[in-house]
C-alpha cells in the first residue's frame, strides 16, 4: 500500500505562484509513475501533469509553459511548481502514483484558491 500525503495548497492571488508536494511512503518510489491531478467544483478530475519513472513529461494544453513538474526519487517526493496562476486554476489537487504491478494510488488533496 502507497500512502501519499500532499501539501502546498493555499489562496493565491492570480498571477501568483505556489508549490505542491506530495511525499510518499513507498520504498520503490523510483519505480512509479507520479502525477498531478485536479477536480474543480462541478468538473471531472483531470490531469494537470506526471512523470514517468524515466523522467518523461506530459501536460496538460491548459499549464504548458506555466506548471513545471519535478520528483525527488532520494525524497520520495513529487513536486508540482505552478506560476501565473489564474481563477481557472482554482481546484483541489490530488497526487497520483501508478504501478504496472503495484497498482494505482491515491492521495487526499490539497486545495488551491486563485482569487483577488
Amino acid at each position: 500500500q502507497v500512502q501519499l500525503v500532499e501539501s502546498g495548497g493555499g489562496l493565491v492571488q492570480p498571477g501568483g505562484s505556489l508549490r505542491l508536494s506530495c511525499e510518499a511512503s513507498v520504498g520503490t518510489f523510483r519505480s512509479y509513475t507520479m502525477g498531478w491531478y485536479r477536480q474543480a467544483p462541478g468538473r471531472q478530475r483531470e490531469v494537470v501533469a506526471t512523470m514517468s519513472a524515466g523522467r518523461s513529461t506530459y501536460y496538460a494544453d491548459s499549464v504548458k509553459g506555466r506548471f513545471t513538474i519535478s520528483r525527488d526519487d532520494a525524497k520520495s517526493t513529487l513536486y508540482l511548481q505552478m506560476n501565473s496562476l489564474t481563477p481557472e486554476d482554482t481546484a483541489v489537487y490530488y497526487c497520483n502514483a501508478g504501478h504496472a504491478i503495484a497498482g494505482n494510488f491515491w492521495g487526499q488533496g490539497t486545495q488551491v484558491n486563485v482569487s483577488s
